[in-house]
């Protein structure tokens, strides 16, 4: 009989969060997600474990509390991969953010998920292969006005998945996906009243349309599974061309 594989997916209430799980638990896996808030939606695809990871940033009873949980689901089969998934995208300028917007950015987008690697790492070392996938940003890289502390703290992800895989070696495999612009619930409210931005958007991406969070969950599959083991430290990107876009207006 085939040993379980247990993924945790954090951020499983968002756009592609919800489609990570669904994804993968069609591909055969237990999936357990979390987020701060419930599901409002019915799934049968993960068991829910209901967290905050701002919280779990800097506190060791929230952050105990989590592995606790995960532990009880998964009982003696051990945990196969985890994805850092949930992030916080506080949005303003540099003569608007404060520094309250800038922590509590880094806590959910950069030290909540290495707070779950390194509690969850007896837990991965007993499975065979196991995997961390660090969801990141084309922010990381080519950003836009307003995006100041998502920009950064994605930047710091993409290099705490570089630093992590060369401080755990063999031990864990660690790598990153970078998605372009995405077809979420909340991407489509941002552009509610304005269909000609949102249909602007699309066209700057060379493939001229965005993401779908079913793309998003296939690629994640691949990187977690055995068919990517020798991406390491790496962030994929998956953004449609639109880095390679020199975007001038004249």
């Amino acid at each position: 009989m085939p040993e379980t594989k247990n993924i945790l997916v954090t951020g499983v209430c968002g756009g592609i969060g919800r489609t990570l799980a669904e994804v993968f638990a069609e591909e055969g896996w237990r999936v357990i997600g979390t987020d701060q808030r419930k599901p409002d939606f019915p799934s049968d695809h993960f068991s829910f474990i209901q967290h905050d990871l701002e919280k779990i940033a800097d506190d060791d009873t929230s952050l105990g509390k989590l592995v606790e949980d995960v532990r009880k689901l998964i009982g003696p089969a051990p945990l196969q991969a985890l994805i850092n998934n949930g992030a916080l995208q506080v949005l303003g300028g540099v003569d608007e953010l404060s520094a309250h917007d800038f922590l509590q950015s880094f806590k959910v987008n950069t030290l909540a998920p290495f707070r779950l690697v390194q509690a969850l790492l007896p837990d991965l070392e007993k499975a065979t292969a196991p995997t961390v996938l660090n969801i990141g940003s084309v922010h990381a890289q080519s950003t836009k006005e307003g995006f100041v502390a998502y920009a950064t703290t994605k930047t710091a992800l993409h290099g705490l998945t570089r630093s992590m895989a060369v401080d755990l070696g063999n031990r864990v495999r660690i790598c990153g996906l970078a998605p372009a612009a995405t077809d979420t619930p909340m991407l489509k409210a941002g552009f509610k009243n304005n269909p000609e931005a949102f249909q602007a958007l699309a066209e700057a991406h060379p493939l001229r349309r965005i993401a779908s969070t079913r793309e998003v969950a296939e690629i994640a599959v691949f990187l977690v599974s055995g068919k990517a083991a020798f991406i390491h430290g790496e962030t994929l990107y998956a953004d449609g061309g639109v880095l390679s876009r020199l975007h001038d207006p004249l």
